[in-house]
């Protein structure tokens, strides 16, 4: 099955790595992991795991716009946490970007994230209705 990338993300600029925002693979759309980073200045926003977790579901939002698709197509959420007592303020703010029924979900503490986030977030979406 052949894949394609989902790149042209004007909101969040260009890619700044050796992977894509997103590939398709049939009709499913796997989104890479988001950190809460602000596209003009590459960083983090200020505010703590709320405003990262707020930043990077507009981000994700904004590519599976860009892939034709809205935060209702999401089938399969992976939450990466680098203290599990961030939890409750990650789940109040991704709670308002998703409807029930809601997404399968999986949430993980891990070590460290890169550039120092608290919260990660991937998805998986489908385009078959």
């Amino acid at each position: 099955m052949p894949r394609r990338a989902v790149n042209d993300v004007p909101a969040l600029g260009k890619v700044l790595g050796p992977y894509s925002r997103a590939v398709w693979a049939g009709d499913i759309l796997y989104l890479a992991g988001q950190l809460g980073m602000d596209p003009a200045t590459n960083k983090l926003v200020e505010g703590g795991v709320g405003a990262e977790t707020e930043q990077l579901l507009k981000g994700l939002s904004a590519v599976l716009a860009a892939a034709g698709l809205s935060m209702g197509d999401v089938v399969k959420a992976n939450v990466f946490l680098t203290d599990m007592n961030d939890f409750a303020a990650m789940n109040k703010v991704y709670e308002t970007f998703f409807e029930a029924p809601y997404p399968a979900r999986s949430t993980i503490a891990v070590a460290a994230l890169p550039g120092g986030g608290h919260v990660e977030i991937e998805l998986v979406a489908t385009a078959s209705k």
